[in-house]
């Protein structure tokens, strides 16, 4: 059973947000673009950015970037 945040999360309109990609990002095309939305942040491909987006709560997404931060993920 979804939260109501997850039920709010999965509700919220991209159409007018701002999709920011990394200062990092390569000419190589494989990037992910974030976008804040009020109670979420929506992460697409760079390369394809019709083909939809994930929309995680905010709090997650803070997790997320302090384990990259960490070096959590690195090979």
């Amino acid at each position: 059973m979804r939260t109501s945040e997850e039920n709010l999360v999965a509700t919220l309109d991209l159409s007018d947000v701002r999709w920011r990609k990394s200062s990092r990002s390569t000419n190589y095309g494989n990037c992910v673009e974030v976008a804040f939305a009020g109670p979420a942040v929506a992460a697409r491909d760079s390369k394809d950015p019709e083909g939809g987006s994930i929309l995680l709560p905010v709090e997650t997404w803070t997790a997320f970037v302090r384990d990259v931060k960490a070096g959590r993920f690195d090979g």
